[in-house]
């Protein structure tokens, strides 16, 4: 049987990836379960799926969880810490590795993953936004198999030629990558029209389920830029084959273009079990549970270019990319710390992207050429984007 850790299984991706697993239990056994610190939903999965390892990154989580298993479950070890996590993702009992870790938290446990040599579901852009060369070094060299998870992504690689990166496009025959995006629920509004969008509202993405962070993300097309970054990384594209189309319905996934003009599309429902699933069964496939998809029901595909005036977050993306070393890296902590004040009322929507550019402008990147200078320009891009958030709310008070 095959080993899973899921790394976030309470998370969306977390949930739906168990529900794949479900529905195979002759083919794939939960080794290890991780969460922050959502101590009843992991006490609920590991019921259910017995795991050998839950880790809460949160000690005191871990503690309660421990006491609610000992009497029931005492076979489940249970442990916390960011040590834990990456102990999980490289154990020789796991052979695939769901990396659903939201945001930089999941750097260094998707990165132990690579140096395992494990078979990575990739559902973490963050580890390759903040460590790009760094991380497909470490899936090279120890032969780790790499599978993003992200809808956009997973589609791209089901419409490649070749499932190896380190190919170029254009030695595969590609022109251009494709990346579609829903646009959020702002994606008809003018950006002066969000000064006053709440959390709630910026949440509510239209077609798909997300977490708050990824929502948001999402409502700014952040989550497109991050998207470009990795693409970037896993496909062996140039900043200018990568080109962002909005698609509201979100059923084509993304696109390649040939050099011969033909365009390979993956369409689908809006439902994470469908690359899951492909990522698990790869290079074959599995039922994931996903309905067909009914095109007399969607009845019209759409598409339009985005406006880089609404969506400078998705421009700033860009711009980090081009300039290169660990400036992806600062733009990621920088959007994390707006993200969460956000959510927290700390700063209006309209001031994420103030944020980032604000952060960009103050700290210089260096080579992203180890583990120490990435993590140091994620520091530092950290407490200088806090710092600017007490600014703007001690103007507010005063």
């Amino acid at each position: 049987m095959i080993g899973v850790s899921i790394l976030g299984s309470t998370g969306s991706i977390g949930v739906s990836t168990l529900d794949v697993l479900s529905r195979y239990p002759e083919r794939y056994r939960v080794e290890a379960l991780s969460a922050n610190n959502s101590v009843e939903k992991l006490y609920q999965q590991c019921l259910k799926f017995r795991p050998i390892h839950a880790v809460m990154v949160d000690p005191n989580a871990a503690e309660l969880l421990y006491q609610r298993l000992q009497p029931i479950a005492p076979g489940i070890k249970v442990s916390s810490g960011s040590s834990a996590l990456e102990a999980i993702a490289s154990s020789s009992n796991t052979d695939y590795v769901m990396a659903a870790i939201v945001g930089a938290a999941g750097l260094l446990p998707t990165l132990a993953a690579a140096k395992a040599g494990k078979r990575i579901l990739l559902a973490n852009k963050e580890a390759l936004v903040m460590s790009g060369q760094l991380f497909m070094d470490a899936v090279f060299e120890r032969g780790a198999e790499l599978l993003p998870i992200d809808s956009e992504h997973n589609a791209l690689w089901q419409c490649m030629p070749t499932g190896k990166h380190n190919i170029p496009l254009d030695n595969k025959g590609v022109r251009r990558i494709l990346l579609t995006a829903s646009g959020g629920p702002f994606r008809d509004k003018e950006f002066h029209e969000l000064e006053n969008v709440t959390p709630d509202e910026a949440c509510a993405h239209p077609n798909w389920d997300m977490g708050r962070k990824i929502s948001v993300d999402s409502a700014s097309m952040m989550n497109k830029g991050l998207e470009v970054i990795e693409a970037y990384w896993l496909f062996g594209a140039t900043i200018q084959q990568i080109e962002v189309v909005l698609h509201p319905q979100s059923i084509i996934h993304s696109m390649i273009e040939y050099i011969d003009g033909s365009v390979l599309a993956q369409l689908g429902n809006p439902d994470m079990r469908i690359p899951i699933a492909y990522g698990l069964a790869w290079p074959d496939r599995l039922e994931s549970g996903v309905a067909s998809l009914d095109l007399f029901t969607v009845g019209q595909l759409t598409f339009r270019q985005p406006d880089q005036q609404r969506f400078p977050c998705l421009k700033l993306a860009y711009a980090a990319l081009e300039r290169g070393g660990t400036c992806s890296t600062i733009l990621n902590a920088a959007n994390e710390v707006a993200v969460q004040a956000f959510l927290e009322q700390r700063i209006r929507f309209t001031q994420i992207p103030a944020l980032i550019e604000w952060v960009l402008g103050m700290v210089t990147p260096t080579a992203a050429d180890s583990l120490v200078a990435v993590l140091q320009s994620d520091a530092v891009a950290r407490y200088v984007a806090e710092e600017q958030v007490q600014r703007w709310e001690s103007c507010l008070l005063h």
